[in-house]
């Protein structure tokens, strides 16, 4: 969801857009990996953009009701069970994990593969895309 948003996806903007607007103006708190940096700067260091890796840097890890959770021995023991029960790769497993170790309500994603863990509402993005048309 952090990729679409920043990359402007046309598919998907509409959607991030009011979900980064609702989290920016609401008192919605939304939980994510430090794993989700990782993942949101590859292409920019892919691509050799200095200027982009800190643009993206800068607003991700000071947006308002966005908190960062690092993993850490308890959210690691809980992926390695993800992983061995549900087959998640160690990055999924690690996002899987912590949204369950922060009580999140729900974990929004466009990847079908974390409808696996038990007793995590997922929303797939392209779900809700359909229920809104």
């Amino acid at each position: 969801m952090f990729i679409y948003q920043w990359e402007a996806n046309p598919r998907y903007s509409p959607l991030t857009d009011y979900i980064f607007a609702s989290l920016e103006h609401s008192e919605l708190v939304a939980v994510t990996s430090t794993i989700t940096m990782t993942e949101i700067l590859v292409h920019p260091y892919r691509d050799h953009d200095v200027v982009r890796v800190n643009e993206l840097f800068g607003l991700v890890s000071t947006y308002p009701n966005l908190e960062w959770v690092a993993p850490h021995l308890e959210i690691a023991a809980g992926a390695a069970e993800i992983r061995a029960q549900c087959g998640l790769r160690t990055p999924d497993a690690l996002q899987a994990a912590t949204a369950v170790h922060s009580r999140a309500s729900a974990l929004l994603t466009n990847d079908s593969v974390f409808q696996r863990v038990p007793g995590l509402d997922v929303l797939i993005l392209d779900d809700l895309l359909q229920n809104r048309t």
